[in-house]
């Protein structure tokens, strides 16, 4: 795949770039090597004031950065700049907890006396360069949610970012730059996919993270298996949408439209599987398709859009693929389901219902605008069918009854369970999942502390 900005409205080719050749990796690699073993040493008030500068510079940045990502993989702007302001807030909620977060713990002193000490303590000391292999579709919160913990911990930051999005991979570095971190803290690689296995298997790369497809996980995690480094992988997402007849249905209709098209419907913890009790089936359904159908698609430029183009062709390709298996199947399509005509890679936002186990939408990942709807007859099989999934990043459960709150945080397996809203991702929540959506965590205190050494310190009698 080409390293280029393609405008995913009308397929426009905008600008290339040529991967990097080994002699400049390997001075990028050498140079994130001599940086980590002096920043390491810098104190929390340094790092973080950096930090926060980089919030700021991002802040004023935010009207062009948005239409830049825009351009590049077609979220609407006005969620383009929303992405770029929790950037920042995340910047500043690490700036202001990492040193409490990896301050030192004390385990009990009777535990102390026991192991035959006089002082024990834990330690988190950073591991070293750390390679970050990202995807397009938040092309900036999916950095920075890496980015912020890891520099604020210590470590320096590699990024190989989606080929598709080579002008925000760029931005990003020299925003790190700009904002004072000493040269070598974060640098973007302009390589293909081609080139990670190498990096990976550089001695100077002590972990790697990956947020992208099953299949880039399996890779990333194959190899640093084998070359026993540690990994955080957050993969694919078929997040189900529960609704049960205590819910306000109604309110659980209209947030369902947003939780499925949000970032054009490409997002890993977009609700995509709605499984509604039979009681409130008909209701939620007509009230879901026609939220759906009123959307606005259109230039993502324009402030009033709410669903953009898909951020490739063959990104629609997969979809239409999904959609045209299932309707062959026998599914129905409450809204959407045709291609349109024209210029742009766009999709119509979609509702599936009369979804089945044989159909491949239920159990690959529709990454787009397009939605499953399943009807369930009591709460047992409500959870049969949420689980029924190789996926478990997130869930979402609308219901007012806490019993059967209780059931669903206790049996779904997902990394979160959201109750009477959509998921969402925040500095202050652990982020990740279970099955095959990866493992280990981003964010909150878990996610800093996922590169570090932890260290036990002991002294004797």
């Amino acid at each position: 795949m080409p390293i280029a900005t393609v405008n995913p409205a009308n397929g426009e080719t905008l600008k290339t770039y040529e991967a990097m050749g080994e002699e400049e990796l390997e001075r990028r690699l050498q140079l994130a090597e001599a940086t980590f073993r002096t920043y390491r040493t810098t104190a929390f008030a340094e790092r973080a004031r950096l930090l926060n500068r980089a919030a700021d510079l991002l802040d004023e940045d935010a009207p062009e950065i948005a239409r830049v990502m825009t351009t590049e993989m077609g979220k609407p702007v006005k969620q383009a700049r929303a992405e770029a302001a929790k950037c920042a807030k995340a910047m500043r909620w690490y700036a202001e907890r990492a040193e409490g977060l990896l301050a030192d713990e004390e385990p009990a002193e009777a535990d102390v006396t026991d192991s035959g000490g006089s002082r024990a303590l834990v330690r988190y000391r950073p591991l070293g360069p750390v390679l970050a292999v990202m995807p397009w579709n938040f092309p900036l919160w999916q950095v920075v949610r890496f980015a912020a913990p890891a520099l604020m911990a210590g470590n320096v930051g590699l990024l190989k970012h989606a080929s598709n999005v080579p002008q925000t991979a760029l931005y990003l570095e020299d925003l790190f730059h700009r904002a004072g971190f000493p040269e070598g803290c974060f640098q973007t690689l302009l390589i293909g996919s081609g080139a990670v296995d190498d990096i990976l298997r550089d001695d100077r790369v002590k972990a790697a993270t990956l947020t992208g497809s099953e299949p880039a996980g399996r890779a990333v995690a194959a190899t640093s298996g084998q070359m026993v480094k540690k990994t955080v992988l957050e993969l694919g997402g078929s997040d189900p949408f529960v609704v049960m007849p205590s819910a306000d249905v109604d309110r659980a209709a209209q947030v369902a439209v947003t939780a499925r098209v949000q970032n054009n419907g490409q997002s890993c913890i977009a609700a995509k599987r709605f499984i509604v009790h039979t009681d409130v089936y008909d209701r939620f359904a007509e009230r879901f398709a026609e939220g759906m159908r009123a959307l606005k698609v259109g230039d993502p430029m324009e402030e009033d859009t709410e669903v953009g183009p898909l951020a490739s062709e063959s990104g629609r390709d997969d979809l239409e693929e999904l959609v045209d298996d299932a309707r062959r199947g026998g599914a129905t399509a409450l809204c959407g389901g045709e291609r349109p005509q024209g210029p742009g890679w766009y999709y119509p936002p979609t509702v599936l219902a009369g979804v089945t186990r044989e159909m491949r939408v239920h159990r690959e990942e529709a990454f787009g605008p397009v939605a499953t709807l399943y009807r369930a007859a009591d709460l047992d099989e409500a959870v049969l069918l949420a689980n029924d999934s190789p996926f478990g990043l997130s869930s979402n459960v609308w219901t007012r009854d806490e019993a059967e709150v209780d059931r669903f945080v206790r049996d779904l397996e997902a990394g979160g369970v959201f109750v009477n809203g959509m998921t969402a991702s925040h500095p202050a929540f652990p982020f990740g999942g279970v099955k095959r959506s990866g493992y280990g965590r981003e964010l909150s205190g878990h996610g800093i502390r996922e590169f570090c050494n932890i260290t036990t310190v002991w002294h004797g009698a």
